[in-house]
């Protein structure tokens, strides 16, 4: 009679299993959350380069245009030289603002620099 369980001796391996189970799913639940929230972030510092370095080499204001495309608290940074303007957006994300790590993610775009018309 040794192989065979009797009902109610399972002494919490239930209520153990569910716990660690249950640690497992939260904890790949906010890994995936993270990961979203970076992607989405990427995207959107990316489209804010663009719009900052084509600006820039419009003759406008480029971080201005950048900013307006970035994410909230993004850093618009330009660059370049006579030929070209190189645009550098970053951003640090707190994941449901809690202690957890930051997640630094950050995009650069290039353009050519137009002519100043002749007149």
């Amino acid at each position: 009679m040794s192989g065979r369980r009797w009902p109610g001796r399972d002494r919490g391996a239930f209520t153990a299993e569910l716990a660690v189970g249950l640690l497992a799913l939260m904890v790949l639940f906010f890994a995936g959350l993270a990961i979203v929230l970076a992607v989405t972030a990427k995207g959107q510092c990316l489209t804010a380069a663009r719009e900052a370095a084509l600006e820039q080499a419009r003759g406008g204001s480029g971080v201005a245009a950048g900013e307006r495309a970035a994410p909230a608290g993004a850093v618009v940074e330009l660059g370049g030289d006579a030929d070209v303007v190189t645009a550098r957006v970053r951003v640090r994300l707190r994941v449901l603002n809690a202690n957890l790590p930051v997640i630094s993610v950050e995009a650069t775009a290039t353009a050519a620099r137009e002519p100043e018309p002749v007149l």
